[in-house]
């Protein structure tokens, strides 16, 4: 466990309580916040995606649809377990594993990294590693959808504005595209030494 992020026990004690202590399933916040999500991914499908902090995979479902391969993690075995139950049959191949943002990353490369209402469980500048980190595993023309709460949570280190102004401010990323409302903040970076394609310039509109 690293002492950078939130302990370990504060998430299974969550799950302890709850089979779905964020009420993924069951609240329309939650439903529409997946749907923006799914909208501003800038292409239809990829090859690789990662996606850390999957909870009890309700996103993870939905993500099957538009890649060909998800790695999926959580620090909590009962969460991965709910997840394994609920991707079973799943659109692709999903692997799930054990693993928490500030650990050793994967010897794997993506060309989609999801950070959903992640972040912000860890402290600043274990957070910016993470950053540096993860450009080192983000292929050259991969996607990284970031997407956060942004009223305060008194545990957390982090604010979800907080956590979108490291993002937004590390010189290896470039913003594409933003969605921001009282409730969270939903931004998609690529890498900087990219070239910037639009939506409408990939499908040649202009």
């Amino acid at each position: 466990m690293s002492p950078a992020r939130l302990p370990n026990s504060y998430f299974e004690q969550m799950y302890a309580a709850s089979a779905d202590p964020w009420e993924f399933t069951t609240r329309w916040y939650e439903k529409r916040k997946r749907a923006l999500t799914l909208a501003a991914l800038p292409r239809p499908r990829y090859r690789s995606a990662f996606e850390p902090g999957c909870g009890i995979g309700v996103l993870t479902v939905e993500l099957a649809g538009r890649c060909d391969r998800i790695l999926a993690t959580d620090i909590v075995d009962d969460a991965l377990r709910r997840a394994a139950d609920r991707l079973a049959g799943a659109a692709a191949t999903v692997d799930l594993r054990r693993w928490g943002l500030g650990d050793d990353w994967p010897a794997e490369h993506f060309d989609l990294i999801v950070l959903s209402e992640v972040c912000y469980y860890l402290e600043a500048p274990a957070l910016r590693t993470v950053v540096d980190e993860l450009l080192d595993h983000l292929e050259s023309d991969g996607v990284v959808l970031c997407v956060h709460w942004r009223h305060p949570v008194p545990e957390y280190p982090l604010t979800g504005d907080e956590v979108h102004a490291i993002l937004g401010g590390h010189r290896g990323l470039s913003t594409v595209g933003s969605y921001r409302d009282d409730d969270f903040l939903l931004e998609v970076f690529t890498p900087a030494r990219s070239p910037r394609h639009s939506v409408a310039q990939q499908e040649g509109l202009v």
